[in-house]
């Protein structure tokens, strides 16, 4: 299992160039998002999100569940279908409750499309991913703007990505932004 520690914030497009400019160069992923759930909301209710997500036309399915300490437990593999990427993530060690939650089928609820520019960084006891999404979060027939700014720990103890996190949004006023794309794009869908 892999496992999250990220930060994020809020951002403009302004900041979000700002950090572009300091932090040169970037990767560009082009990335749309869908979030599915039983119509029961059965994912929803144990704080799962299964997710597929295009990125750059390449078929990736994720699932994300929470873990005591505040970050989540995280499966990935690229796959062709939610379907065979459920079986994949399994047998990557997700929870087998995910076959059974999918059995009877899910459906798709919400979900995103945006730009995102990526960037490794390596610190001293560690790294963290930089992302700078921007575009827009989807639910509900409505849609509403996205701009944020992540970090992701990829390496060192969760520390490093706190630290590097909390000195860029001293540096560029970032405001944190306690919610996940997904519980913002549900907010819509609901």
């Amino acid at each position: 299992m892999g496992r999250e520690y990220e930060l994020k914030y809020r951002g403009d497009a302004a900041v979000i160039q700002a950090i572009q400019e300091k932090y040169a160069p970037f990767t560009q992923i082009t990335m749309e998002t869908t979030y599915y759930d039983t119509q029961d909301w059965k994912f929803r209710r144990r704080g799962w999100s299964l997710r597929r997500r295009m990125e750059n036309g390449v078929s990736v399915c994720n699932l994300k569940i929470p873990r005591p300490d505040g970050s989540r437990g995280e499966w990935e593999t690229v796959s062709a279908s939610l379907m065979a990427g459920v079986l994949a993530l399994v047998s990557q060690g997700a929870p087998e409750e995910l076959l059974s939650l999918t059995a009877g089928g899910v459906t798709p609820f919400c979900g995103a499309r945006f730009t995102r520019l990526a960037r490794e960084i390596d610190l001293l006891q560690g790294s963290v991913e930089l992302a700078l999404d921007q575009g827009c979060l989807l639910g509900g027939g409505k849609e509403t703007p996205l701009c944020e700014i992540e970090v992701e720990l990829k390496s060192g103890e969760d520390g490093v990505a706190a630290a590097f996190a909390e000195a860029l949004a001293r540096e560029f006023g970032l405001v944190p932004e306690p919610k996940s794309k997904l519980a913002r794009a549900m907010e819509l869908a609901l």
